[in-house]
């Protein structure tokens, strides 16, 4: 049973659960995976963030996952939501985003939630309600062999995460009695940024960028 100091109800949890996963096994069906490499992969993206945010940051217990059959079978259905998807012949690239959006930003919210219970202060469960929003998408992309895209210039992942955990953390410390809404408040900005900076090309720039020409110029 969730902790009774937790703020939002655990469906919150496994809607998070869920979209993150369909999402993982929306790429292990682009990549041929078989039903059990679907499977892992689901698990994988769908609880990454949640792991990490249970196991390293709170520590209050054991993980979410093996204390409510809920959330595991929120993975199990989204393995076959995939699977359905696929069998639909539907360009998988758009469903990917859209349901790795929603997740990021409701994964956001929760976990930023889970810290308040445990006592954290607001940027501390800002922290942790954005490694448990991209966790899962990190682990993902190590174990397909690509570049996380939390690490690489582009449009907006990790800021969208931070949006929606700061939004959350932020209408909560002001106003009392009003969680749910808030939580709908933060997702809906980490969601909207998110998709809005996929459909306008808002970018992130590197650190640090070298001129090609003033490369090639220099060797040899």
């Amino acid at each position: 049973m969730p902790d009774p100091c937790i703020q939002l109800p655990i469906e919150f949890d496994v809607l998070a659960t869920f979209v993150s996963a369909v999402a993982g096994a929306l790429v292990a069906v682009r990549r041929g995976y078989d039903y059990v490499g679907v499977f892992a992969l689901a698990f994988v993206t769908g609880l990454g963030g949640a792991l990490l945010r249970d196991g390293i940051f709170l520590q209050t217990g054991p993980a979410a996952v093996v204390r409510d059959s809920r959330i595991i079978l929120a993975v199990l259905a989204a393995t076959l939501v995939g699977a359905a998807i696929n069998q639909l012949g539907r360009r998988l690239t758009l469903f990917v985003l859209v349901f790795d959006a929603v997740g990021l930003g409701v994964y956001a919210v929760v976990g930023a939630d889970r810290s308040q219970a445990a006592g954290l202060g607001h940027l501390g469960a800002v922290l942790v309600g954005v490694v448990n929003a991209v966790g899962g998408g990190v682990l993902r992309d190590v174990l397909t062999r690509e570049e996380p895209v939390l690490f690489k210039p582009g449009q907006y992942y990790g800021m969208a995460a931070v949006v929606a955990a700061g939004v959350f953390v932020g209408l909560t410390a002001c106003v009392d009695g009003y969680e749910p809404l808030a939580a709908a408040a933060g997702a809906a900005a980490g969601i909207a940024m998110r998709l809005l900076a996929v459909r306008y090309d808002w970018k992130t720039r590197p650190l640090y960028w070298k001129d090609p020409k003033q490369h090639r110029g220099s060797v040899g």
